[in-house]
């Protein structure tokens, strides 16, 4: 080796970048130890040895971290940034390989042994130089980064060495092909490893166009995002993978294939997948598909909870959980015993009948909670599409189950108890009768194949405890109501509200609103005058607000000064700045017995009502007007009414003719609400009675009960709510028909205990106990007994006259 051969350079170590002989390349420069090596290169001969660091990331590179061949290259510009690195133009000149380092605190300082290159001039490296060149220009057409200047320049390059090097700095290749391409002395092996590439990169293009163009074809104009997942399904079919790796699809899979499903199912679901799995996941279509499998495996078909049916913990729970209701918690007991001893849940369907807020549903939730069960409330409400019930068909857009089976999906069990809210709700119209709908799912010898119209699969709801909940029963049609079994929940006493106030209400709300028992001492005096001044109803929701709105009052005050807020006792007098002036004027018996005026008893959907019913006698031809919003049933009780107090004239004491120079008016207050039913009878004849002998009616009677035209009394419906309303409206005595009185026994025995009920079996007895009279007996007076029509001929002879016909 040749002293000649050899230099002592400074080596500059370079990030990421080969420079190569014939090359000009510009560099930044900021590590210390690179500026003092290009600053004692400049100051002497400007040659300086470039060499690629392995590791790019280090900072303070040793020896073993340099590639030992690099480039002898000269500093053709040097220039001094304000931050203090340096920006250097360099040319590459030869080929080096260090041959050692030599120590120098400062920079690297290496002796490189210059490397001379082998230039075949054969023919071969002649083929080689134009095939690289016809390559290139090829190449340069796909590739529009490749600068069009930069490449004519190479192709007039006939130097084998100086266009092999110039290419190399050009092409996209990585810092180990470079390094390779650095170190191989022979220009023929270069140009092979640069011809290899150039063709590998331009049939990686035109693989790339023919994929594009693939796609193009398969997409629609306004699916750009369908494009990237056809490129990504064109790549891999090019490299032969057929997989389809797409993590949906894989995780739906393993999904399928842990769900246990019955055998009719799961050849569904296999098939739905092969389908869904040739499908491309951007289209319409797959996305049906994916929400048919995803019901299908997310519906519970075996998960089941199990029952826990202990009949004294249910007991306990009930009694805990819903004071009163001694009926209907005694049936839900019996119902759950059955099915302890039978291991079955067929049986009756359970439906909860009772005015608004008395408890029917958190009653079905009770009733979950003590056996163990998932618990599912559907309200159907306002529902008036089948489809509601049974599902869409897949066919349409936005197709889903019903709500039964969406109700299923929610439990994740099959068997929950499934609470049926408001079942005397339904409408129907012209896309169907959700009631009819509901027969199925009722029906325990049918709903063990439940057909939704959605998954077209026979779903089995046989293991459902079914429980429904109505305000009212003739609003359900006849087949649906012979399918459940009807629990009544007529309402609660003064009584069994103040304890449900205390024990329930009360505490419920301290905790809604963040207080103490000290802060709200509400007294049992205090909580009456609330029931029964400030609310009427059956249930318990409305005193429920306005419990709640004395503890938010209070919560004000509290939150205003916590440390200064002194509890005080909330008294009657107190009520009112809480609550404002009382609603409604407790006790009907308060006011005095009035001419014309009697007390009925009316049921409503929620419960009881007082009906007070007017009659006025005014001079006239006869006429009998009736007002109140009063439906056609009502009418014709105000027409029997008459027709039995004509019939009873002469022995009230009244001329035959005497409707014929009066108007009688019959009037039910509130008129703006509709009215109807045939229990008003016997009222409105009390009322004409008293109106046409000016005798008072008693102000502490109500009544309830149909009139016929000979004055008997037949039996009504909705007893319980009207005797509660009569306990609210503080009256004392109750006249029903005698044909009621076998219901009397189901009647709670505190109603009773502040109520006289008299059973009556005529209108005479009515009127003898309702009209304030001081015998009783001398109401009815003897009367001849008189042909009708030789009454009729002797008025015909009186009919001028002005004396009128007395008996």
């Amino acid at each position: 080796m040749s002293n000649e051969s050899l230099k002592v350079l400074p080596l500059l170590p370079l990030r990421e970048i080969v420079v190569f002989p014939y090359t000009a390349v510009p560099l930044f420069i900021g590590r210390v130890k690179s500026i003092l090596a290009i600053e004692k290169a400049y100051a002497t001969d400007k040659l300086i040895f470039l060499s690629a660091q392995k590791d790019a990331k280090l900072d303070n590179p040793t020896e073993n971290d340099i590639y030992k061949v690099g480039t002898v290259c000269k500093i053709i510009q040097l220039l001094k940034l304000p931050d203090g690195t340096l920006k250097i133009l360099v040319e590459g000149l030869n080929r080096g390989r260090i041959v050692r380092f030599l120590s120098d605190s400062e920079y690297f300082l290496v002796e490189v042994e210059l490397k001379t290159e082998i230039i075949e001039a054969d023919v071969e490296t002649i083929a080689l130089i134009k095939l690289c060149k016809e390559s290139l220009e090829e190449y340069s057409h796909y590739n529009k980064k490749l600068n069009p200047e930069i490449v004519n320049n190479l192709l007039n390059i006939d130097n084998p060495s100086e266009f092999s090097d110039r290419l190399a700095a050009i092409l996209n290749l990585k810092l180990e092909q470079k390094q390779k391409l650095l170190e191989t002395i022979s220009v023929k092996k270069r140009l092979e490893i640069l011809l290899n590439h150039l063709r590998g990169e331009i049939e990686i293009i035109k693989t790339e166009s023919r994929i594009r163009e693939r796609v193009k074809k398969q997409m629609e104009k306004t699916q750009r995002d369908y494009y990237l997942h056809e490129q990504m399904k064109a790549i891999q079919k090019e490299l032969g993978e057929r997989e389809d790796g797409r993590s949906d699809l894989a995780e739906l899979e393993k999904r399928i294939k842990k769900k246990k499903l019955p055998k009719e199912v799961a050849s569904i679901v296999r098939r739905e997948f092969k389908k869904l799995s040739l499908m491309s996941p951007m289209s319409a279509e797959a996305t049906v598909v994916r929400n048919y499998i995803d019901w299908l495996i997310s519906l519970p078909w075996y998960e089941k909870t199990q029952d826990n049916i202990d009949i004294e913990k249910v007991e306990e729970l009930l009694n805990k959980n819903h004071y009163g209701l001694e009926k209907p918690k005694q049936r839900i007991i019996e119902h759950l015993a059955v099915q302890k001893l039978t291991k079955s849940i067929k049986g009756p369907i359970l439906c909860f009948v009772g005015p608004p807020g008395v408890g029917k549903t958190s009653l079905a939730k009770s009733i979950a909670e003590a056996i163990g069960r998932k618990f599912v409330r559907v309200s159907l409400g306002g529902i008036r599409d089948e489809a509601e019930i049974r599902g869409h068909r897949r066919t349409y857009v936005g197709a889903l189950p019903g709500k039964i089976i969406q109700g299923m999906r929610k439990a994740g069990t099959i068997n929950p108890v499934f609470c049926l809210d408001e079942v005397d709700k339904i409408g129907m119209d012209f896309r169907g009768d959700p009631a009819a709908a509901l027969l199925e799912v009722l029906d325990p010898e049918q709903n063990h194949s439940f057909q939704d119209h959605y998954l077209e699969v026979g779903y089995d709801l046989s293991k459902v405890l079914f429980i429904t909940t109505a305000n009212a029963l003739y609003t359900i049609p006849p087949a649906l109501l012979d399918r459940m079994e009807v629990i009544e929940l007529p309402g609660y006493t003064e009584e069994e509200k103040l304890e449900i106030a205390k024990n329930y209400l009360l505490p419920r709300q301290l905790q809604a609103h963040g207080l103490s028992p000290e802060m709200v001492p509400l007294d049992d005096d205090a909580l009456l005058e609330i029931i029964r001044k400030y609310t009427r109803e059956a249930g318990v929701r409305n005193l429920e607000r306005e419990i709640a709105t004395i503890c938010r009052k209070i919560a004000k005050d509290v939150a205003k000064n916590p440390k200064e807020f002194i509890p005080f006792k909330i008294t009657i007098s107190k009520l009112e700045e809480f609550l404002g002036v009382p609603k409604y004027r407790y006790g009907v018996a308060e006011e005095q017995p009035q001419v014309g005026i009697a007390t009925g008893l009316a049921w409503t959907e929620t419960g009881g009502a007082l009906l007070q019913i007017e009659a006025v006698i005014m001079p006239g031809k006869g006429n009998l007007q009736i007002t109140g919003k009063l439906g056609e049933v009502m009418q014709e009780s105000v027409q029997a009414a008459m027709s039995y107090v004509r019939s009873r004239a002469l022995q009230l004491g009244l001329p035959l003719d005497f409707y014929r120079k009066i108007d009688i008016h019959v009037h039910v207050p509130e008129g703006a609400i509709p009215k109807d039913g045939p229990s008003a009878g016997i009222t409105i004849a009390t009322a004409i009675v008293s109106a046409l002998l000016k005798i008072p009616v008693k102000n502490t009677v109500a009544m309830t009960g149909e009139i016929t035209l000979r004055g008997r009394i037949l039996p009504i419906g909705g007893l319980k709510e009207k005797l509660l309303a009569a306990v609210r409206g503080g009256i004392k005595t109750v006249l029903i028909p005698k044909e009621n009185e076998k219901e009397l026994k189901e009647i709670n025995p505190n109603v009773l205990r502040d109520l006289e009920v008299i059973l009556v079996e005529n209108m005479d007895e009515v009127l003898k106990i309702a009209l304030l009279l001081e015998d009783p007996s001398t109401l009815f007076k003897e009367a001849p007994s008189l042909d009708i029509w030789k009454l009729m001929e002797l008025q015909e002879k009186l009919k001028d006259k002005t004396v009128p016909l007395e008996h």
